[in-house]
């Protein structure tokens, strides 16, 4: 499974970005993986990867952190094998690497272990 983010960029506090992450693979059902969306703060070594969002396979079930609760927006398009991040009233303190994950069987959608495949992220920079 490949997956490849973009969409991410500089942005002054209150603005928005829609990240995009495009799945392919040899024999790739992109609708039989869960997605979900991670960020890490690239000046922290160490630090673990802290979810953002998810979505189920079908894209009835969306789950949020709390600190982008109501600013962000995890969809996809099962016709595409696409799945998206849209992200409203930025702040500086969301600025980080955004990625894009997928597993097929998921426990614990909040959590980096339950996902396999990652993409290789992108930058968000959230100016004050």
């Amino acid at each position: 499974v490949l997956l490849v983010e973009s969409g991410g960029g500089l942005v002054q506090a209150g603005g928005s970005l829609r990240l995009s992450c495009a799945a392919s693979g040899r024999s790739f059902m992109f609708d039989r993986y869960g997605m979900g969306w991670f960020r890490q703060v690239r000046q922290v070594p160490g630090q673990a990867r802290e979810f953002v969002a998810s979505i189920s396979r079908s894209g009835d079930t969306t789950s949020y952190a709390d600190s982008v609760k109501g600013r962000f927006t995890i969809s996809r398009d099962n016709t595409k094998n696409m799945v998206y991040l849209q992200m409203n009233s930025l702040q500086p303190e969301d600025t980080a690497v955004y990625y894009c994950a997928a597993d097929r069987t998921i426990v614990d959608v909040t959590s980096p272990d339950g996902y396999d495949w990652w993409g290789q992220g992108t930058q968000v920079t959230v100016s004050s």
